[in-house]
């Protein structure tokens, strides 16, 4: 069982011992810390927080306690129930709220939980503020209000229309030829909040839909992630339906694969790859993504012009580097889109709507769209930490060790070579090391992936 505190939030698996895993009193004490956070970013009046959550199977207990504690706290509370993760950022802003937690685990399997932290920007705390909720948490001089000073439940509402309507009234998207195009797809939303809001979206754009792990109970039908090894089914649906595309997203709805018509996957890489590239064809600019994302982008970014720099991975490091370059168009390779014409955070909505867009008016079928891009291929595997494994010093004898190739160690470390590259760094979302690496030809991607994690295993055993 595990808790993880990092820029992803807090997260953890429910149930167990209390400090080792996302427990009740875990729970509260992190609500209670952030709260004391928002209080000091606040002064002479009550903080407004917007709060929303996923629809696995432990979030109404912790939506309950989240809530409940805020209000303990003196903080007041805008409900927004059954929310995605850009929902939920992009009401922060709109309902002009002081911050925001998101109750979710996105990709995690069904057993973890997990509290995402929001600023009054509708985006992710950064590093500093991150670890002063942390301090604040386990600092035991805070006194709670009386009852005259306790928060209050101010609202209770859905943003998921608004947030559609936002996506659609968006330059770039253009829903008539959309619908003019008579798209059929299939929507896989591994039984989450993406299953209320996908078809709406969907349907609002003149696309039939076939549903399947649509209803949002929260009993995933499937390992959430939305990789190759855990979409066979839907796979198999387009085949089935005969459907133009397939749309998967996470459980929180903040990232974003295809399924091309043939029933392939289109690549989760590839997601931000064509969106960028629809995005630049009509707003020449700059592009972002982070460490561990294909060379697609840098390569997309370049036909058109622009510049393309790489963060460390987060969505905070990415929204930071878009920020900083002025960046039209960014991203995680994970399927994750960032759109700042919309707002600054991942959102699988403004990504199905933009592509859709695109289809409709190239008149290109999914296929003939990822024909058209630089053919990477990528491989992922992955390290479990063991008690005493010293990461730091496991990849300091990395850079040692390939200290005469290009290195980059702004976030693990990143080893490029002349037929690709490989990425370890310690997961801010899983006691793991990840390691990704890509090449042109994907038997070599594998194999530097597996030389990487037995370099690893070598360099633990080591210690």
């Amino acid at each position: 069982m595990t808790l993880i505190k990092s820029i992803s939030g807090i997260r953890g698996t429910v149930g167990g011992e209390a400090g080792d895993n996302l427990t009740p009193s875990d729970i509260v004490r992190f609500t209670v810390g952030y709260s004391r956070w928002l209080l000091r970013q606040v002064s002479g009046r009550r903080p407004v927080v917007a709060v929303g959550r996923d629809a696995r199977l432990s979030g109404e207990m912790v939506y309950s306690l989240v809530e409940g504690t805020l209000m303990g706290c003196g903080v007041d509370v805008i409900d927004l129930g059954l929310c995605t993760t850009p929902g939920v950022e992009m009401a922060v802003t709109a309902k002009a709220a002081d911050g925001g937690i998101i109750i979710t685990a996105s990709h995690n399997p069904r057993q973890w939980n997990a509290l995402k932290l929001l600023n009054a920007r509708g985006e992710f705390l950064s590093d500093a503020d991150g670890r002063e909720v942390l301090r604040l948490a386990d600092a035991p001089d805070f006194a709670y209000p009386d009852v005259d000073a306790l928060g209050c439940v101010i609202e209770r509402s859905s943003f998921g229309d608004e947030h559609i309507d936002r996506v659609l009234a968006l330059p770039l998207v253009d829903a008539e030829a959309v619908r003019k195009r008579g798209f059929r797809v299939t929507v896989d939303a591994v039984n989450s909040v993406g299953g209320i809001v996908i078809p709406r979206l969907l349907e609002r754009m003149g696309v039939e839909v076939e549903r399947l792990n649509c209803e949002p109970t929260g009993d995933f039908a499937h390992n959430p992630e939305p990789i190759a090894a855990n979409l066979s089914q839907v796979m198999e649906a387009v085949r089935r339906n005969g459907s133009d595309m397939g749309i998967v997203v996470d459980p929180d709805v903040d990232r974003l694969a295809f399924v091309c018509e043939d029933g392939e996957l289109f690549g989760e890489e590839y997601t931000l790859v064509a969106v960028a590239d629809y995005v630049l064809s009509a707003t020449p600019g700059d592009t972002v993504s982070n460490l561990s994302s294909t060379r697609a982008l840098r390569d997309v970014t370049e036909r058109h012009g622009g510049h393309y720099a790489a963060s460390a991975v987060g969505e905070v490091n990415v929204v930071a580097k878009m920020k900083e370059t002025g960046a039209v168009i960014g991203g995680e390779g994970n399927g994750g889109v960032i759109y700042p014409a919309l707002h600054y955070g991942r959102d699988a909505l403004v990504g199905v709507a933009l592509l859709l867009t695109s289809l409709a008016r190239s008149g290109k079928r999914m296929t003939e769209l990822r024909s058209g891009y630089p053919q990477y291929y990528m491989a992922k595997d992955k390290i479990t930490l063991r008690p005493g494994m010293d990461v730091a010093k496991i990849l300091s004898g990395m850079k040692d060790a390939y200290s005469g190739e290009r290195i980059t160690d702004t976030d693990g470390v990143k080893i490029d070579f002349p037929e690709g590259w490989v990425h370890m760094r310690s997961s801010n979302t899983e006691p793991i090391i990840r390691i990704y690496s890509e090449s042109r030809d994907p038997e070599e991607a594998r194999r530097l992936a597996a030389r990487f994690a037995g370099e690893i295993e070598r360099l633990a055993g080591a210690r």
